[in-house]
């Protein structure tokens, strides 16, 4: 389990698997509870390299991040 705290952004945490270069139990430790579960559920199962391409850069209002983002930049670190 893969654990990331965000910076700039509502949720506190991100934690989730990578198996098999697939993204796997992705969860969200505050934040906007319904769109943190349905980008949860819309992630699983997809390869990091792709869940990077599309979330990357994705800004939430004025905040120059955004939980997808965020979690962009954690599955990049859990890579690496």
């Amino acid at each position: 389990m893969f654990t990331y705290e965000t910076k700039g952004v509502c949720s506190r945490k991100i934690t989730f698997d990578i198996k098999d270069n697939t993204i796997r139990n992705v969860e969200f430790l505050g934040g906007c509870d319904g769109n943190l579960k349905g980008l949860s559920k819309l992630i699983e199962g997809m390869e990091p390299d792709d869940a990077i391409k599309r979330l990357s850069g994705i800004k939430c209002g004025r905040k120059e991040t955004s939980c997808p983002d965020q979690l962009a930049k954690a599955i990049r670190q859990a890579l690496s």
